[in-house]
């Protein structure tokens, strides 16, 4: 089983950018978290970042017929990018949103989520956690699906 993680504009700052949202965890331990993960779990996964949209829906189509989920964190792009939304459902590959702050509970115009609807589930609010919680939807939601 192959899952690509995708983290969008920002998460590469995390420990440094608005530790009271966002927590003392660096990116480095998002990452190290994330391969703790695949290893117990017998998970093969692919990790991706990029500050550019036109980079994430570029990483999504090349992934088509390639990796069994997604598991995303689109960040700022959650609540403007049409394009990634479009991406997700072209290549029809089971997709999880996670989000390390609660972004239901954030500024109004954190309220519109493109990505939400599409996606299998949603985690918000666990920290870097969440991706922990995704990752094991996602590979019991595959799981049943065979």
């Amino acid at each position: 089983m192959k899952i690509l993680v995708i983290n969008g504009p920002n998460i590469n700052m995390l420990g440094i950018r608005e530790v009271n949202i966002y927590g003392r965890d660096t990116y480095e331990n998002l990452l190290n978290l994330i391969d703790k993960v695949a290893a117990e779990e017998n998970i093969e996964i692919e990790e991706f970042q990029s500050n550019h949209e036109g980079d994430i829906v570029d990483k999504i189509q090349s992934v088509y017929k390639k990796v069994d989920g997604i598991v995303i964190n689109p960040a700022a792009y959650t609540h403007t990018s049409v394009a990634i939304l479009d991406s997700l459902k072209a290549v029809n590959i089971p997709t999880v949103e996670v989000h390390i702050s609660k972004v239901s509970e954030r500024e109004d115009f954190r309220q519109v989520n493109f990505i939400r609807n599409y996606s299998l589930k949603f985690f918000e609010g666990y920290g870097i956690e969440g991706y922990t919680k995704a990752i094991i939807y996602l590979k019991n939601y595959l799981k049943e699906q065979k």
